[in-house]
């Protein structure tokens, strides 16, 4: 099994009078895990929803493996899309919404899903609408990795889960991927959890593209913490663009927007300052939030 490449022309939705997206223009490689970010309404879930032939675009093209997906019975079986509902039979055992799953999607191993669900804790004679949204949230997981669709994308699929659960999701996305290679779509607000995985990074704000399909290292590397003695690290990072301060005693932490030059990175060693990445995540709510704001020399 392969996974296909995904590409979007100037890709454009719109209900009615209000565009979801606009001038969506993106190409995610095969076989892998491509995370979609951004804040709620940003157009995410939409995107998601055009890529899986759930609705056609208003304006410009979607190809799957260089064909469009919409009413393409053949290439559709090959697309699975898992949202935070998990898109079950709600007043059908989980066994019989297994039975669906596996007469729809022609990769899906049962087995496989049996094991994950009672990993889950989830009993096969219970019925979605009777299992709590964590639960219907592990059941939807589940059945989205077993299907082992060529083109897999899971949307918030991980919400409601308890900690542990999300954890043994990414661990078995992770292990799955490994031996089944595939085309991942991940979308989450959960960007720290969901970091570890991503290989590359598509942000998405009011409806238009902010990245498209950029590798994770190169974003994170727009970035730097710079960590220290207040003074310091305020002296280092004096009239940078900065995305956030945080102290503990006189150690100070300041999440920079832009890397340092080799000056200031000489300096910092020669001081004892530690520099380190930025989180993903605040990278990313700084390019969906404005424009960062400017460190001073001095603090009151």
């Amino acid at each position: 099994m392969t996974g296909p490449s995904v590409r979007t022309a100037e890709l454009g939705v719109t209900y009615g009078s209000t565009a979801a997206l606009e001038g969506v223009t993106l190409e995610l490689g095969a076989n892998r895990i491509h995370g979609l970010l951004g804040r709620n309404g940003a157009g995410k879930t939409t995107l998601l929803s055009v890529l899986a032939s759930m609705r056609p675009p208003t304006t410009g093209a979607v190809l799957v493996d260089g064909a469009d997906p919409f009413e393409d019975e053949a290439l559709m079986e090959r697309i699975c899309l898992v949202r935070e509902s998990g898109d079950l039979l709600m007043d059908e055992r989980v066994r019989t919404n297994l039975n669906w799953f596996e007469l729809a999607r022609p990769d899906f191993d049962r087995d496989y899903a049996e094991r994950l669900l009672d990993a889950f804790r989830i009993d096969l004679r219970a019925r979605p609408q009777g299992l709590s949204r964590g639960q219907r949230s592990a059941v939807g997981a589940a059945l989205g990795l077993a299907t082992r669709a060529p083109l897999t994308m899971f949307d918030e699929v991980h919400l409601g889960m308890d900690a542990p659960s999300r954890q043994r999701f990414y661990d078995e996305l992770l292990a799955d991927f490994a031996a089944h290679p595939r085309t991942v779509i991940l979308s989450s607000h959960l960007i720290n959890e969901v970091e570890p995985l991503l290989e590359t990074v598509t942000v998405l704000h009011e409806g238009r593209l902010v990245l498209a399909g950029e590798e994770a290292d190169d974003v994170r590397a727009r970035g730097a913490t710079v960590t220290g003695p207040g003074r310091l690290v305020d002296e280092l990072t004096a009239g940078r663009p900065v995305l956030g301060v945080r102290d503990l005693g006189p150690t100070r932490q300041v999440v920079l927007y832009g890397d340092l030059d080799p000056t200031a990175l000489e300096r910092a060693e020669r001081e004892g300052l530690q520099v380190g990445p930025v989180p993903l995540q605040d990278l990313v709510i700084h390019l969906t939030d404005g424009t960062p704001t400017r460190n001073q020399e001095e603090r009151p």
